[in-house]
C-alpha cells in the first residue's frame, strides 16, 4: 500500500508525469548496473501516480523494456545473436566513440553488449558528441550486415540510429510557475528528494541539509570549482553519476589533456567544453594522466578557458569537482597538516591551484549513508530535474546580495567571485522563480563566506602571508553592522596552550621561504653528566641551532646559571614536534635556550608562550626571518606572546592588525632580557 505524506501529493499534483516513486528504481534496478536516470526515464511517464495498481502496471512495463532491451554484461553473446538472427534490434546501453585515426574513421564501443569496432555513421557522432568523451547511456538500434569488411575483416555490427536517454524538449516555465505553490521548505525537501535522499530521516538536520544541497551548486553554476572530502559511502559521487546525463565521472589518473581540454591532432575541445560537471572520483590518487594537464586545468579553472598550442583561446562551461576520502578525524588533519593534504600530491601544495576552489564542502560532516537516508517518496524523475538544473546555468545572481549587504575588508577579488557564485547557486536551486528575500541572502551569504573560507584558512596554513587575511565578515547595509563567519572545524581549536606552559615547554616557528612550520620544543632535565639527546628532527641545521645555544651557555655558565644548576649537572634530552606544517627549517635556538634553563629551574613560562630567533655561539641575537608569516602562524595557532629579535623591529608595521589585536610580539636584544620576558613572575 503506499503512504503520501503532504509532500508527495503536493508534487503529484502539480508535477504529475514529472515525478516518480524514487523506491522504484531500487525496486527494478536489482543487480542490474544502468544508471537511475536510465529507469526513472522509463518511470516517469507510466509510474508518476498515486494509484497503486496503475503503479504496478507501470513497473512491469518497464520490467519487459528492461527484460527485452537492457543488456546485463552477463547476456552479452546473447543480443549479439539475437542482433545476427533478426538482422536488426534495439538495445538500451551505453555508447561510446573512438577515432581511428589511420582509417579515418569512427569506431562504436557498445559498453555492457561487449560490441567492439561497431560501424557509425560520422553524422551520429557529429550530431551527439559527447560520444567521444566517455559516451552516453541510449536507446540504441543496431543493424548486422555480414558484408561490412575492410580488407579481409568482417565488422558487421551498425548503429543504425541513437536515441540518449534524457528529455528532447523542456520548458522551465512550469517550473518558474510552480514555485510559487511550494514553501521554501517544502521546495528544499523536494529538490534534495529529486536527488535520491530522505531530507526527513534521522541523522539529516539542517546543516547536512544544506551541505547536500551544495553537491548541486556545480550542475546550475558553470565554471564552478568544488572540493569535497569526507568517509566512504557518503554518496559524494553519486550526483555526478546516477542523476543526470550532464556530468561524467573520471577515475583517478584518467584525465588526459586531449580527454579534457582539446586533441591538438584533430582540434576537437575535450570534456570542458562538452560537459556540465567533470567529477575527478577519488582525487585522494593521481588527478591526470599528462603532467601538462595541470597549467591548463589552473588556466580553465580561473577563466573558463584555455590557451590552445597553436593559436586562440577556447572555452567551456563544465564544474570542476574534486572528491576524495578523508580517513583520519579532521581534527587530527589539522594538528599535524592542513585539509587540502589528502588530495592527489600533483595539486594538495599548489596554492595557485587550490586558491581557484570556490566551495571546500566539509564532507566529513556528512556521515555514512544507510538505507533510511534514501527516500521512498516521490521526487523530480531524473531526466526531468537534470533538465532543471541544466536550464539554471543560463542565469545568474551574482549581484544578488549587493541590495542587502557589503563583503568586508578581508574579501578579496577571488573570494568574493567564490562567495557570489554560491549565493547564486543557491538561488537558483531554490527560487527558481527569483523571487528571493534578505532573509534568504544572508542564509546563503553565511554558508557561501564558510565554504570560501574554509579554502583560505588551509591556504593560509601552506603559503603564509600572501593568503592572511581570512577575518571573513559582511556588513548590513540597512544597519552598518558588521559580522565576523568562524568555521566549525576551528572552533576551541589551540595549538599552543592557553595556560603557563610547563617547564621546558616553549614554541617556536621555522621557514624555508615558502613553507611555514609550527614547532614546540620540550626540554627534560635530569641529574646527571652533561649529556644531550635530541630526537624528532634530522635536520643539520637545527641541530646546529641546538649545538650553538649549548656551547653558548657552557661558554656562559657562571653569568647566567648557578653552582647548583650546571649544564655538567645535568642530562638534557630535547624532543622536537613538528606541530604544523612541512619540514623543521633554522631559527630555533632562542626557544632552545628559553626551554633549558626552564627545565633546569623548573620554571613555568608565560601562558602562549613563542620565541623567534636564534643565538650564536658568541651571545648575539639573529635577526628571525620571514618575520610576519611566523607570528601570523604562531598567533593563529593560540599564541599569546611571541618573543622577537630587536632587529625585527622595523617590520612590525608588516603584521595583520587582526595578529597584533590578540597577541603581544614585545622584542629583546639580548639572552637576559628574552629570560626576562619569557619566565612566569610567579
Amino acid at each position: 500500500m503506499i503512504v503520501l505524506d503532504e509532500l508527495d501529493k503536493k508534487a503529484l499534483e502539480h508535477f504529475r508525469g514529472f515525478v516518480v516513486k524514487k523506491d522504484l528504481v531500487g525496486i527494478i534496478k536489482g543487480g542490474a548496473n544502468v544508471p537511475a536516470f536510465v529507469l526513472e526515464y522509463l518511470l516517469a511517464n507510466t509510474c508518476s501516480t498515486e494509484d497503486e495498481e496503475k503503479l504496478n502496471e507501470g513497473m512491469e512495463n518497464v520490467k519487459t523494456i528492461l527484460r527485452n532491451h537492457y543488456v546485463n554484461p552477463e547476456e552479452s553473446s546473447l543480443i549479439q545473436s539475437k542482433l545476427r538472427e533478426k538482422g536488426r534490434y534495439k538495445i538500451i546501453d551505453k555508447i561510446s566513440v573512438e577515432l581511428d585515426a589511420q582509417r579515418d574513421r569512427y569506431w562504436a564501443n557498445i559498453s555492457n553488449s561487449n560490441i567492439k569496432k561497431a560501424n557509425i555513421g560520422d553524422y551520429l557522432v557529429k550530431n551527439h558528441e559527447k560520444l567521444l568523451l566517455g559516451g552516453i547511456w541510449a536507446i540504441i538500434e543496431m543493424e548486422y550486415d555480414p558484408m561490412i569488411t575492410i580488407g579481409s575483416t568482417v565488422y558487421p555490427f551498425l548503429v543504425k540510429d541513437i536515441k540518449p536517454i534524457q528529455l528532447s524538449t523542456f520548458d522551465n516555465s512550469k517550473i518558474s510557475d510552480k514555485r510559487k505553490d511550494f514553501s521554501k521548505e517544502e521546495w528544499k525537501k523536494l529538490i534534495l528528494r529529486s536527488a535520491g535522499y530522505e531530507p526527513f530521516s534521522e541523522g539529516l538536520d539542517e546543516r547536512k541539509l544544506n551541505l547536500l544541497l551544495c553537491r548541486l551548486i556545480p550542475m546550475v553554476e558553470a565554471n564552478f570549482n568544488m572540493v569535497e572530502l569526507g568517509p566512504r559511502s557518503s554518496g559524494k559521487s553519486y550526483i555526478y553519476k546516477e542523476i543526470t546525463p550532464y556530468a561524467i565521472l573520471i577515475s583517478g589518473g584518467q584525465g588526459s589533456v586531449a580527454q579534457l581540454f582539446v586533441n591538438n591532432t584533430t582540434g576537437r575541445v575535450g570534456a570542458v567544453g562538452i560537459w556540465d560537471a567533470i567529477c575527478f572520483d577519488e582525487s585522494t590518487d593521481k588527478l591526470f594522466k599528462d603532467s601538462d594537464a595541470i597549467p591548463l586545468m589552473k588556466d580553465y579553472m580561473e577563466s573558463g578557458s584555455f590557451s590552445r598550442a597553436r593559436g586562440g583561446e577556447i572555452s567551456g562551461s563544465a564544474s570542476i569537482i574534486l572528491n576524495g576520502n578523508i580517513n583520519q578525524p579532521v581534527e587530527t588533519v589539522l594538528q599535524t597538516s592542513h585539509l587540502f593534504s589528502p588530495l592527489s600530491s600533483e595539486v594538495n601544495h599548489d596554492t595557485a591551484f587550490l586558491d581557484r576552489i570556490n566551495l571546500f564542502l566539509p564532507g566529513w560532516e556528512i556521515t555514512k549513508f544507510s538505507p533510511q537516508n534514501f527516500t521512498s517518496h516521490f521526487g523530480f524523475s531524473t531526466d526531468f530535474f537534470s533538465e532543471i538544473l541544466k536550464s539554471q546555468r543560463k542565469s545568474t545572481y551574482y549581484d544578488a546580495l549587493d541590495k542587502y549587504f557589503t563583503l568586508g575588508s578581508h574579501i578579496k577579488q577571488r573570494d568574493s567571485k567564490s562567495i557570489r557564485k554560491i549565493i547564486s547557486g543557491f538561488i537558483k536551486l531554490m527560487h527558481p522563480d527569483g523571487n528571493f528575500t534578505k532573509k534568504d541572502i544572508l542564509e546563503y551569504l553565511t554558508t557561501a563566506m564558510e565554504m570560501r573560507r574554509r579554502v583560505k584558512e588551509q591556504l593560509k596554513r601552506i603559503g603564509g602571508m600572501e593568503f592572511w587575511d581570512t577575518n571573513f565578515s559582511y556588513i548590513d547595509k540597512e544597519t552598518q553592522e558588521e559580522f565576523f563567519i568562524n568555521l566549525p572545524e576551528e572552533k576551541g581549536k589551540s595549538l599552543i596552550e592557553a595556560s603557563p606552559l610547563s617547564p621546558g615547554v616553549c614554541y617556536t616557528a621555522t621557514s624555508d621561504g615558502q613553507n611555514n612550520t609550527l614547532v614546540k620544543i620540550e626540554v627534560v632535565a635530569v641529574k646527571g653528566s652533561g649529556k644531550m639527546n635530541v630526537t624528532g628532527t634530522s635536520s643539520p641545521e637545527v641541530k646546529e641551532n641546538i649545538k650553538n645555544t649549548i656551547n653558548y651557555l657552557k661558554a656562559n655558565e657562571k653569568s647566567i646559571l648557578n653552582e647548583q644548576h650546571t649544564l655538567s649537572g645535568y642530562d638534557l634530552n630535547i624532543q622536537i614536534t613538528n606541530m604544523l606544517g612541512a619540514s623543521i627549517s633554522g631559527g630555533i635556538g632562542s626557544a632552545v635556550y628559553v626551554a633549558v634553563i626552564s627545565a633546569i629551574y623548573k620554571k613555568n613560562l608565560k601562558a602562549g608562550l613563542a620565541v623567534l630567533g636564534n643565538i650564536s655561539i658568541g651571545g648575539a641575537i639573529e635577526r628571525s626571518l620571514n618575520f610576519a608569516d611566523k607570528v601570523t602562524l604562531l598567533s593563529e595557532n593560540g599564541a599569546r606572546t611571541v618573543l622577537v629579535p630587536m632587529d625585527n623591529l622595523t617590520e612590525i608595521g608588516t603584521l595583520p592588525t587582526s595578529v597584533l589585536g590578540k597577541t603581544d610580539v614585545p622584542f629583546y636584544g639580548n639572552s637576559q632580557m628574552l629570560l626576562q620576558k619569557a619566565v612566569l613572575n610567579e
